[in-house]
């Protein structure tokens, strides 16, 4: 399903028609006075699953959508930084907490908003963390206590289901790939 939001060239000003261009498969927005094509692409969410012994460090949200409620610290991935870099900037600026990746943990395609979530898992290099602004406090939880009613997002519900779930039946992480809507 197209949403075409956008409605001008970003080159010249003019506006853009929603056609499939030659040569393509999709509809795109192309310009009606200098046939440039512009391209809506997914945005990519990046964060981490940060572990302590048992627990995983949770943050609740300062900012909308879901203000007050719990999620992974992760946000949009900046131009110009590996998804590896963005998630521990991600984790920096949301927890203010130290740690180190220890491997991709789960890619989550939330299709109806054109989102990609690449969450790693992190090693807390202690447990200790200072949220920022857009945070209004940081908790770890372990299976029994997180607030299950207050995650945020679907992406992140799973992401913590499937890691207890692991932690619970005694076997090592591998990478999760799935959808939610």
């Amino acid at each position: 399903m197209h949403r075409a939001s956008i409605h001008h060239c970003n080159l010249c000003g003019a506006p853009v028609e929603h056609r499939v261009p030659d040569g393509d498969t999709h509809p795109r927005a192309v310009c009606t006075a200098c046939s440039h094509i512009q391209y809506e692409n997914p945005r990519n969410i990046v964060g981490t699953l940060p572990v302590w012994q048992d627990k995983v460090l949770l943050c609740r949200r300062a900012i909308e959508p879901r203000h007050g409620l719990w999620t992974l610290p992760a946000g949009f991935m900046e131009l110009d930084e590996t998804t590896e870099q963005g998630a521990l900037r991600e984790t920096e600026e949301e927890a203010g907490a130290r740690v180190e990746i220890d491997g991709l943990y789960s890619v989550v395609n939330v299709r109806p908003v054109s989102q990609v979530y690449l969450l790693y898992r992190a090693r807390l290099l202690e447990p200790r963390w200072d949220p920022g602004p857009e945070t209004l406090e940081a908790a770890l939880f372990g299976a029994a206590e997180v607030p299950w009613e207050d995650i945020a997002f679907r992406a992140v519900a799973e992401t913590l289901r499937r890691y207890f779930e692991e932690q619970r039946a005694g076997r090592g992480w591998a990478l999760h790939t799935f959808d939610v809507a």
